[in-house]
């Protein structure tokens, strides 16, 4: 099954159950690893704390919490993105893929990552 998402967009059925994973895994993030969003590549004209919440509601982000709200803890999470991942997605996609013991597929519009054990199968190249 395919579901569709957009960064920050509520019209998914289950939105509200998401967005309360999302703060779980950060929530989770945080106090296991330490977990800081990447903002430093970003180029917006943004406050530290909004440039924060643009990262942490990315479609991807969404698809990998809807991942772990509906599929066995055996079945990967795979996601299609229609442009390249960037530092920070790639940074957590890491993270969960160690904290939640969980493979994450990605591929991107350049490639394919494997997240598992938090690593990731092209090394670190993005």
């Amino acid at each position: 099954m395919v579901h569709w998402f957009v960064a920050g967009d509520w019209s998914h059925p289950e939105s509200n159950r998401i967005y309360e994973k999302l703060n779980e895994i950060y929530t989770r993030l945080k106090s296991a690893i330490g977990y800081a969003a990447e903002t430093g590549h970003m180029l917006l004209d943004m406050e530290e704390e909004d440039k924060e919440h643009a990262l942490a509601v990315h479609s991807e982000k969404s698809a990998i919490a809807y991942g772990l709200l509906h599929l066995d803890s055996k079945e990967d999470i795979r996601i299609v993105k229609n442009l390249k991942v960037c530092r920070d997605f790639h940074h957590v996609s890491k993270l969960i893929s160690k904290v939640y013991g969980r493979e994450i597929i990605v591929r991107d519009r350049n490639r394919f990552h494997h997240f598992k054990d938090g690593e990731c199968s092209r090394l670190d190249f993005w």
